[in-house]
C-alpha cells in the first residue's frame, strides 16, 4: 500500500479502496501487536501480520490479506483477543472480529435532514423484544405503522455487543459492533435508511460510563481506560481525566462520531451520566456532542442524557460551560405521575405528593427538585432550570427502568383505573415538553418488561442477588408474599414474556385510537406543541387548567382532574377565561365514546364550570359565547 491510509475513525480496521484493510489499535503497554487473521470457520490462524508502532502507544499498518468479511484478531504479549473496535463480533464477544466495509450499503436517504426538535416524539423500543422475531429485519415491517400514528423519533436501547442470548444491552463489551443477535450491521443500517425513508429519525441509547462483566478485554490492551479515582455502581469507571486520558477519549468520541457516520443514526441517548465521571475541560460530554453534531454534518440531530442528580449544565451550550445536549429525561414527571396513578409514595417516589401543582410546576420548569432538600436521598438534589424551555425535557409515563421496577414488570394501565391512564396519557401527550412513549405503551400492552440478562452461572447469581437487593426498597415488594414470583432475570422465559403482541393494537383498539388522536392533536395544533407561553392553576384537590397561548390568540385550555366530579362556583380564575365575546367549546376529551369514556357534556354552563372526575377535556374557542344549562345532580 502506498500513501497515506483511507480512514474514518483513528481506531479500528477499515477496508481500503484498492484492496486490504488498514488497522490502528490503542497498546501502549504491549511491545508488539500483529493482526491474526482466519480463514472461514477455522480456529486457527491463516497469517499473523506485525503492526509498526507509533511513538503514542499506537500501532497501525496496512494488511493486505484481511478483506470485508475477514475473521482476525490482534495479538498482544498477553495473548490474541477481540478488537476494542470491532465493527461485528460474529460470534459473540468471546470470538474473533470481522472485518466491516461500511460503504458498502446503498443509502437512499442523501436527502434527509431530519426533524425540528419541537415536532419530535420518541418511541423507545428493545429490538429483542419489540417483535418475535428481535430482529432488524422483523422491526423493519412496524416501522410505516409507527410513522402512521404519530411517532417521530425511534430510540433503540442499546445494541453494542454482549455475550448471553439476551439482555438488555446495558452490558456491552464491544461498544462499536452491533449486536449481533438483532442481525448484521447492515441490517441496522437498513432499519435506519428505512425510516428516513418514511420520515422517523432513530436513535441510539449509549452507554459511557462502564462496561459490561463478561466478555470485556479492552483492559488487555491497556489499563489506563479504567480510573480507580471513582467508584462507579456497575464497575470499573472510565478513564477520562486520568493518565493516558486523551486515548480514552478518543476512543468514546470516536464511537460517538461512528454512529452518526456510518450508520446515519439521528442522535444519541447517553445513559447514567452521573456515573460519567470528568473534572476536566472540556467535559467528555461535551466533546462527544460536539463531535457528533459535525458528524452529521448538515444534519438535525438529538442528543438526549439521563442524569438521576439532574444536572441542568448538561443541556447548557458550550459557552455557559454547558455540554450542549438537547434535552435531559424528567424523572420527577414520571415520579409524581405514578404517585398519583398508584397511590403509593415509597422508596424513590417518596419524595413526591402527585398533586396539581407538581404537574403545573414540572411542565413549566423541567425538574421540581432545583436544590432543595430530597429526603430520600438526605441531601439536596438537582440543579436550577428556571432558564430552559419545556423541550429541553423528555417526559414520559413508562421506560424500560421504570416498568421494570416494579415486581411484576407491570405497564401503567394494569396499576391504575382507566380515567386516570387516559387522563395521564393525554397530560403527557399534549403537554410542551418532548413526550416519548414506551414500546406497547399506546395499546396497553399486556406483556410485562422486566429485566433480563444471559449470563454465566455465576454472574446469573450476583444478578439475581442485585435484582432482590434493589427491590428490598420498596415496603410491598419486600413482603414473603412477593418472593415467590420474583422474575429471575437470567431464565429465557422472563425474556419471552416481554415480547410484544401486536394483534393487541385491535384488541385494545379505545387506548390504541387515544394514543393516535392525541398525537394528531399534537401535530396538528401549533399552540400545544410551541405555545409562546404556558400557564398552569390548580382548580381543586386533584384537579388543574393548563392554559397554551397561541400566537395567533387562539389559546387552547386542557383540563384535567384526576379526583371526582369537580362543580367550581365560584370560579375566580382567570386562566378560565374566554377570548373577549367568546365561549369554549371541548375539542377532545378522554371520555369520548371511542376510547370506553360516557362522553362529555359542556364543562362551562350556567352553573359555572362542572368538570369531570378522572378526565382530561382539551377546550378551544368558540364563536358562540352562550353558556348552556347545566344538568346537575342533586348533590350539585
Amino acid at each position: 500500500m502506498s500513501g497515506l491510509p483511507e480512514r474514518k475513525l483513528p481506531i479500528g480496521a477499515e477496508v481500503q479502496t484498492g484492496g486490504g484493510a488498514h488497522f490502528r489499535v490503542w497498546a501502549p503497554e504491549s511491545k508488539t501487536v500483529s493482526i491474526e487473521v482466519y480463514n472461514p470457520g477455522s480456529s486457527q490462524a491463516a497469517g499473523t501480520f506485525e503492526l509498526e508502532v507509533e511513538a503514542t502507544g499506537y500501532f497501525s499498518g496496512f494488511v493486505e490479506e484481511a478483506t470485508a468479511g475477514s475473521l482476525y484478531k490482534i495479538r498482544l504479549a498477553s495473548g490474541s483477543f477481540p478488537d476494542p473496535v470491532s465493527r461485528f463480533q460474529p460470534d459473540g464477544p468471546h470470538g474473533p472480529s470481522q472485518v466491516i466495509d461500511f460503504r458498502a450499503f446503498k443509502w437512499s436517504d442523501q436527502e434527509w435532514k431530519g426533524i425540528p426538535t419541537e415536532q419530535l416524539v420518541i418511541y423507545e423500543l428493545h429490538l429483542g423484544t419489540f417483535t418475535q422475531e428481535g430482529t432488524w429485519q422483523a422491526a423493519i415491517a412496524q416501522l410505516p405503522e409507527l410513522q402512521r400514528i404519530g411517532i417521530r423519533a425511534v430510540e433503540i436501547m442499546p445494541i453494542a455487543d454482549f455475550c448471553g442470548k439476551f439482555g438488555w444491552g446495558y452490558d456491552g463489551v464491544d461498544l462499536f459492533a452491533p449486536c449481533r443477535l438483532y442481525g448484521t450491521p447492515d441490517d441496522a443500517r437498513a432499519f435506519i435508511n428505512r425510516a428516513h425513508e418514511l420520515g422517523l429519525m432513530v436513535i441510539l441509547d449509549v452507554v459511557y460510563n462502564h462496561l459490561g462483566p463478561d466478555g470485556n478485554y479492552i483492559g488487555q490492551f491497556s489499563k489506563d481506560y479504567f480510573s480507580s479515582n471513582y467508584s462507579c455502581e456497575w464497575g470499573e469507571a472510565l478513564n477520562f481525566d486520568g493518565k493516558s486520558s486523551k486515548a480514552v477519549r478518543e476512543f468514546f468520541i470516536s464511537n460517538a462520531r461512528y454512529w452518526i457516520e456510518e450508520f446515519h443514526f439521528d442522535g444519541l441517548r447517553l445513559d447514567a451520566t452521573q456515573q460519567i465521571f470528568d473534572v476536566s475541560k472540556p467535559h467528555i460530554l461535551a466533546e462527544i456532542t460536539r463531535a457528533a453534531r459535525l458528524a452529521a454534518k448538515n444534519r438535525n440531530i438529538y442528543i438526549v442524557g439521563e442524569n438521576e442528580p439532574q444536572h441542568t449544565r448538561l443541556v447548557r451550550p458550550y459557552e455557559k460551560d454547558g455540554c450542549g445536549l438537547n434535552a435531559l429525561w424528567n424523572d420527577d414527571f414520571h415520579h409524581t405521575a405514578m404517585v398519583t396513578a398508584t397511590g403509593k409514595a415509597e422508596a424513590y417516589y417518596t419524595d413526591y405528593k402527585g398533586s396539581p401543582q407538581e404537574f403545573i410546576s414540572g411542565l413549566k420548569y423541567g425538574y421540581l427538585y432545583q436544590g432543595q432538600y430530597y429526603k430520600w436521598q438526605k441531601k439536596r438534589r438537582g440543579t436550577p432550570a428556571f432558564d430552559l424551555k419545556p423541550i429541553n425535557f423528555v417526559t414520559f409515563l413508562q421506560n424500560h427502568d421504570q416498568i421494570a421496577n416494579s415486581l411484576l414488570g407491570a405497564r401503567l394501565h394494569q396499576i391504575t383505573s382507566p380515567g386516570k391512564l387516559k387522563a395521564l396519557t393525554a397530560l403527557a401527550l399534549l403537554g410542551p415538553c418532548t413526550p416519548m412513549l414506551f414500546m406497547g405503551e399506546e395499546f396497553a400492552a399486556s406483556s410485562p418488561f422486566l429485566f433480563f440478562a444471559d449470563h454465566n452461572r455465576e454472574l446469573n447469581k450476583l444478578v439475581s442477588k442485585g435484582r432482590h437487593v434493589f427491590f428490598s426498597q420498596f415496603r410491598s415488594v419486600s413482603c414473603d408474599e412477593c418472593q415467590d414470583i420474583f422474575a429471575e432475570p437470567g431464565q429465557e422465559k422472563t425474556f419471552q414474556r416481554c415480547k410484544l403482541d401486536f394483534s393487541e393494537r385491535e384488541k385494545n383498539r379505545h387506548i390504541y385510537q387515544l394514543h393516535i388522536d392525541l398525537l394528531q392533536l399534537r401535530h396538528t395544533h401549533e399552540v400545544l406543541r410551541d405555545p409562546i407561553r404556558m400557564d398552569g392553576a390548580v382548580l381543586g384537590t386533584d384537579a388543574f387548567v393548563l392554559r397554551f397561548f397561541a400566537r395567533d390568540g387562539n389559546d387552547h385550555l386542557l383540563l384535567v382532574n384526576l379526583g371526582l366530579d369537580l362543580h367550581l362556583n365560584p370560579a375566580p380564575e382567570p386562566l378560565l377565561a374566554p377570548l373577549e365575546g367568546q365561549g369554549w367549546k371541548a375539542a377532545w376529551s378522554t371520555e369520548h365514546p371511542l376510547y370506553g369514556g360516557s362522553g362529555t357534556p359542556p364543562l362551562e354552563t350556567q352553573a359555572n364550570w362542572i368538570i369531570p372526575g378522572h378526565a382530561a377535556v382539551l377546550l378551544a374557542p368558540d364563536e358562540n359565547d352562550e353558556l348552556p344549562r347545566a344538568k346537575l345532580s342533586q348533590d350539585d
